[in-house]
């Protein structure tokens, strides 16, 4: 009891509000940090890989996992403004509420922009799915717009990563320095 009083006074919500998001809400945003970080290694390394087979291999997983990342962000969205998703009470106020909310706003938007211009990428490079099918190429032979949308998806992924990780990077201060218990509102539940 007095650890759950404890816990209830170190979170920063009112007395009585749920102390942790629905499994659904916290599901959808660990898959959602492992998929993005997955796409961001694949998306670095793939010209690593031999021309051929390989090459073709580790692109047809990088966008079958973009695919996969678009359709939990639809989930996501869908989850969070359908009112399914339980809501929180903000544990900051003021300026630091204002950049917890605009780095959210941000992380979806560059979410969403970048699952679209990686789609773009790949329908304007015509590539090949595990060598079993071929996307068709919406601009077949013109480099410039297959370079300027490479770059955009690129340029898009990497603002990702660095919002994600200054997100993360909040949640551990929180957790570290503030010790509010913002970090275990979103941590998975243990099993016992």
């Amino acid at each position: 009891m007095r650890n759950a009083m404890k816990s209830e006074e170190t979170s920063g919500a009112p007395p009585g509000a749920p102390l942790r998001y629905d499994n659904t809400s916290i599901t959808l945003h660990w898959i959602t940090a492992v998929l993005v970080l997955l796409l961001w290694c694949a998306g670095e390394t793939i010209d690593w890989f031999p021309r051929g087979t390989p090459r073709v291999t580790v692109r047809s997983l990088h966008i079958l996992f973009g695919v996969a990342l678009g359709a939990i962000l639809c989930w996501r969205i869908w989850w969070r403004t359908g009112g399914a998703g339980r809501r929180l009470s903000a544990v900051d106020s003021g300026v630091l509420k204002m950049l917890s909310n605009g780095v959210h706003v941000a992380l979806y938007f560059v979410l969403v922009a970048t699952v679209i211009l990686g789609v773009a990428n790949a329908w304007v490079r015509g590539d090949s799915i595990f060598g079993l099918f071929s996307l068709p190429s919406f601009a077949p032979g013109n480099r410039a717009l297959r370079g300027q949308i490479e770059d955009l998806h690129s340029w898009s992924a990497n603002a990702l990563l660095i919002l994600a990780g200054l997100h993360a990077c909040a949640g551990l201060w929180h957790h570290f320095i503030r010790k509010d218990g913002v970090l275990r509102r979103m941590w998975p539940a243990r099993s016992n």
